[in-house]
């Protein structure tokens, strides 16, 4: 009952309510999109891009599509190729001066940088929509009857440029969702997708276990779901709280320096990289199977060897360098995206300081090390919680489809979006005097 009173109370503000509609309704409007079929492309005829994209690394790129892969859907690219060009852009302002200069020139610098985005996501689209058109009747196995106008250069130039406008346009959903809407809209478009294929990679594993009469198989494997998206819940809201001590301003404007002032907390979170090392280091994952199937090495024991192990996302070779791989970039995206010498800095110009660490360099020294201790046991959780579908595969015998939902990416994200939406919506509660969405929903009083 409190929460169905919470409910409506997030229903009795105005402005939370407009925001929550026009979210769903544009998200309504991008699993629309995930349905339509590009022009010329026999919808019944999809047997084999669908079966060849349910496990695997297809499978998990289906996923963050909403089954638009293997929809071969205007929205077929999702927006992946918009996360791809974020992520360089971020990684390009360590390097180049010019980046550098705009991040630090606030709202006007941060809007060239996102003109930026734009483009090079349209540059990427580019190159990653022939190649998804090539691979249909080759890779796929689409048969050449599903091709209904073929497949000569005005099928490639149509496909391509709704290919990069369907992109394009989930883009600017997203866009619209963080502006006028509830959330973070891109990731809120990611999660969408992956809760989309989350019903039926569960039916598929439960008429499995149905058919061997494993029914109490079926709850505990629920149970251990549970079990982990509570440990990637602390995960992401774990935090190291900082001890902050403030000086008192006195009545001129300076600090008493004898006199105690305000005590807080810095938080340092756990793991600051969020998902973002799982995505390089799936990134990388690709590679060493394609060296294996290279002319140089196809024919040899060594390629073989790479070829196999690493195209199997289940298996131990892949996990262990996949679990490697992630510990290296968490350090290394934590140290690029976790400024101490700005934090510190900030510290001293707003008359803070941590008791017993000198302002200044002492205090980014102090922050760099306790960030260090804290990542690494941040860096082998997230490791652990990114291999767990392997596991649950291995001990459990799960579908590979229900299996990337015990971990990784996917369950990241769902996990990550849904925390960051229930904070913007516990904002608009407690700003009009309601209890947060967690709590009791009863009116607050109003403090004069």
């Amino acid at each position: 009952m409190k929460f169905i009173e919470t409910l409506k109370n997030v229903w009795k503000i105005e402005e939370l309510r407009n925001r929550i509609i026009l979210t769903l309704g544009l998200l309504l409007v991008y699993r629309f999109g995930a349905q339509v079929v590009l022009p010329g492309i026999d919808a019944a005829q999809l047997e084999n891009l669908q079966s060849n994209t349910e496990s695997g690394l297809l499978g998990l790129l289906n996923a963050f599509t909403g089954g638009a892969f293997a929809n071969a859907s205007v929205f077929a690219l999702g927006i992946m190729p918009y996360i791809s060009a974020s992520i360089v852009v971020q990684l390009m302002g360590i390097a180049i001066p010019y980046l550098q200069k705009l991040q630090k020139e606030g709202a006007s610098g941060q809007k060239k940088i996102t003109q930026i985005t734009r483009w090079l996501t349209i540059a990427i689209c580019l190159v990653q929509a022939p190649g998804y058109l090539a691979s249909l009747p080759t890779a796929f196995g689409i048969p050449q009857s599903a091709f209904l106008l073929g497949t000569g250069g005005l099928f490639y130039f149509s496909s391509i440029v709704i290919l990069v406008t369907g992109c394009i346009f989930a883009m600017w959903l997203g866009e619209k969702i963080t502006d006028k809407g509830i959330g973070n809209g891109i990731s809120l478009l990611i999660m969408v997708g992956i809760i989309a294929t989350l019903p039926k990679a569960f039916l598929q594993n439960a008429s499995s276990r149905l058919e061997g009469n494993n029914v109490m198989l079926i709850l505990f494997e629920l149970v251990i779901w549970l079990v982990i998206i509570l440990a990637s819940v602390m995960l992401v809201m774990a935090v190291r709280k900082i001890a902050v001590q403030y000086a008192r301003r006195t009545a001129s404007g300076g600090y008493e320096k004898n006199v105690m002032g305000s005590r807080q907390f810095l938080p340092l979170k756990l793991n600051a990289s969020g998902v973002m090392p799982i995505i390089f280091a799936q990134a990388i994952m690709f590679v060493p199977s394609l060296i294996g199937q290279s002319s140089f090495l196809k024919d040899t024991s060594a390629g073989q060897w790479m070829s196999t192990n690493f195209a199997d996302i289940f298996g131990f070779w892949y996990n262990l360098v996949f679990a490697l791989l992630i510990i290296v970039f968490t350090y290394f995206y934590t140290a690029i995206t976790v400024p101490t010498n700005k934090m510190a800095d900030d510290l001293k110009r707003s008359g803070g300081f941590i008791p017993g660490i000198r302002p200044g360099s002492e205090t980014s020294e102090y922050l760099d090390k306790i960030m260090s201790q804290i990542t690494l046991p941040g860096s082998i959780f997230l490791a652990l919680i990114a291999v767990f579908p392997a596991i649950i595969v291995k001990l459990m015998n799960v579908q590979s489809g229900w299996a990337l939902f015990f971990g990784g990416t996917s369950l990241l994200i769902m996990v990550g979006v849904a925390i960051d939406t229930m904070q913007q919506v516990n904002s608009y509660l407690l700003n009009r005097h309601y209890d947060g969405l967690m709590k009791t929903g009863k009116n607050r009083k109003a403090v004069a």
